[in-house]
């Protein structure tokens, strides 16, 4: 067999695949999640804004239109239009027009028909169509909005009755209200460059648009503007406006009118923001890409290079050829022990191949030892081999990877931008390191070394490590110690560790300004039938709780509801508290907070040493 062949997929190739997966696909799900978040945020916030202006709009076009009513049912329940007297009447109302400013046209009709005053003297008398536009018997009457190109200015008509004192009709007065004013309020909005706000009515006719020669002539009842305004749609989705443009919109109806106030924004002006943060999001991608396919071909290579010559060197063993030597690696690490033990290992081989080339002078016997020394160099070989892969797999690429942070740490300094990456880094391989701590405590408890504990210092010992976790979060922290609070028999270290576990557990549990309670007290409880004096301390805290589902799971080795939990906090804080005879008892409302209760027996006789996880207390 030709031992210098090549494997389908090279150890190298599988090496670099699993650092590119490891390196690039957390950042890719990064990358896709700020963009999809900036796109909604922003999304959100343009359309709470065109909302918003269009509330202020129609608020400001509801008022207005309210104080044009208010000012011609003023004016028609003075006893100057009831005098239906034109001497009395054109002075008035002359004055009316010129303060408000807002009246292209005053004008009294008698009960009769007859014009009483005409402010307008190129009009002889209102036009009165077949539906009675302009007759206003017994109430307010307003009418649609007509353009006068003339003017290029919008207008309306307000018809007010006007009833004597018997309550018989008089006659009417009406104004003609120009629209110049209020449209420049309307259409005045702050929504970057493309923003514009437009009146429509139930046709989809612009009744009021920055271009004056739209209003009356067009009208949206195509586009999907008109649609949105009366069908149920996402508010967040871009819709083709008027003009054929992608665009974010809001739209209100204007209260006692068949008007609709449209506000709309171009939909590539308001993600203009998010486009530039693809396009910084795609840069960095392909530039950690390169980055890291280059990086992972360098460790991919140190480590699988010197594989393969102890590879090829392992094959030569077992064919027997002894002549050529193993290369030297000069390394402390466990690749260089390997090289070591296989020169050791080749020496040994060939002396005893020697030895046997000596002793036996048979052909047969000669081939048979060869074959035998043979098989053996395979076995040999093959374990070679195995322990270098282990050795690769666990050992070296944490090295290689070690090594190489902190050779880059100097250079991480100059580069502030980069620091908090590299303590990102250095944070999870101290949670790596951690987590493997905390597993062999579990799965090789410590012995117990018993003293006599003053539970009130040991709590107030707690209380100060915990605390600026505390303030941090800005919560509060109720305790209460029972005075003359008995001493226990237990491990001082073990017991603030698992107090301290409950208080970080009750701290994570809880939102800001949330509360922490915890009491300490004598008290009795029944272990095996038979009631002991104890100490009893509580934690309350005022989190989510635990679901009714997830209790009974919560001591079990490796459960954890937390994206970065081991699931062995709770489950040592279990053990520690039955090595010291005591119990744990847990008492949790779904959406109103947790409670563990600890007791502690004042005097242990015999400690009970439990460490199988699955020790659940009710």
């Amino acid at each position: 067999m030709p031992y210098d062949k090549k494997p389908g997929v090279s150890l190298q190739a599988k090496v670099m695949l699993i650092f590119l997966v490891l390196a690039l696909v957390p950042l890719l799900i990064i990358g896709w999640f700020s963009i999809k978040t900036t796109e909604d945020l922003i999304a959100s916030m343009v359309i709470r804004q065109l909302q918003n202006v269009a509330v202020d709009k129609v608020a400001i076009l509801e008022r207005w239109l309210d104080e044009r009513k208010a000012d011609l049912m003023v004016v028609a329940g003075t006893s100057i239009l009831k005098s239906m007297n034109p001497d009395l009447i054109a002075p008035y109302l002359n004055l009316v027009r010129d303060k408000y400013g807002v009246y292209k046209n005053l004008k009294v009709v008698s009960a009769s028909g007859k014009i009483i005053f005409n402010s307008r003297k190129d009009i002889s008398s209102p036009k009165i169509n077949d539906a009675g536009t302009y007759i206003a018997r017994d109430a307010l009457y307003m009418s649609d909005i007509t353009y006068l190109p003339e003017e290029k200015e919008s207008s309306f008509d307000i018809a007010v009755p006007v009833t004597g004192d018997n309550g018989k009709l008089l006659g009417t007065v009406y104004g003609s209200v120009g629209t110049n004013k209020i449209v420049f309020f309307i259409l005045n909005v702050s929504l970057g460059v493309t923003g514009e706000c437009y009146l429509v009515d139930r046709d989809g006719r612009f009744l009021a648009h920055k271009e004056p020669s739209r209003i009356l002539t067009e009208n949206i009842s195509q586009s999907e503007s008109f649609k949105k305004i009366f069908e149920k749609r996402d508010g967040k989705k871009a819709y083709l406006d008027y003009r054929g443009i992608e665009v974010l919109g809001a739209s209100l109806n204007v209260g006692g009118t068949d008007w609709y106030i449209v506000v709309e924004q171009d939909y590539e002006e308001a993600f203009q923001s998010a486009k530039t943060l693809k396009r910084i999001i795609y840069i960095t991608l392909i530039l950690c890409i390169v980055s890291a396919f280059m990086l992972t071909w360098m460790i991919s290579y140190r480590i699988v290079s010197p594989i393969r010559t102890l590879s090829r060197y392992a094959g030569n063993i077992a064919v027997s050829k002894f002549d050529n030597p193993i290369v030297k690696i000069n390394t402390n690490d466990e690749i260089g022990l390997l090289y070591s033990a296989f020169e050791d290992m080749s020496h040994k081989l060939q002396e005893r191949q020697n030895n046997l080339e000596k002793k036996v002078g048979l052909r047969e016997a000669e081939l048979k030892e060869t074959k035998i020394i043979a098989e053996r160099s395979e076995k040999f070989a093959a374990m070679g081999r195995m322990g270098a892969a282990v050795a690769h797999e666990i050992r070296t690429p944490l090295t290689s990877i070690k090594l190489f942070l902190e050779s880059v740490q100097d250079q991480i300094e100059r580069f502030p931008e980069d620091k908090e990456d590299f303590r990102i880094a250095m944070k999870q391989v101290n949670r790596i390191e951690a987590t493997i701590n905390r597993f062999l405590e579990f799965t090789k408890p410590q012995a117990l070394m018993f003293s006599v504990i003053d539970v009130a210092k040991l709590i107030k010992d707690v209380l100060s490590i915990v605390r600026p976790l505390a303030n941090r979060q800005e919560c509060a922290l109720n305790v209460r110690i029972d005075d003359n609070l008995p001493s226990i028999n237990g491990d001082r270290k073990l017991l603030s560790e698992a107090l301290i576990n409950l208080l970080i557990n009750a701290l994570e549990a809880i939102p800001l300004h949330g509360v922490v309670s915890m009491t300490a007290a004598e008290d009795i409880f029944n272990l095996y039938d038979k009631n002991e004096p104890c100490v009893k301390i509580e934690i309350c805290d005022t989190g989510q709780g635990i679901p009714e589902d997830q209790i009974e799971n919560i001591f079990e080795p490796f459960f954890t509801t937390k994206a970065s939990g081991t699931g062995l906090g709770l489950p040592l804080v279990l053990n520690t508290i039955k090595n010291h005879g005591g119990v744990v008892h847990v008492n949790s409302v779904f959406q109103q907070g947790t409670t563990f209760t600890i007791f502690l027996p004042i005097k242990i006789n015999q400690p009970i040493l439990e460490n199988d996880g699955k020790n659940i207390t009710s």
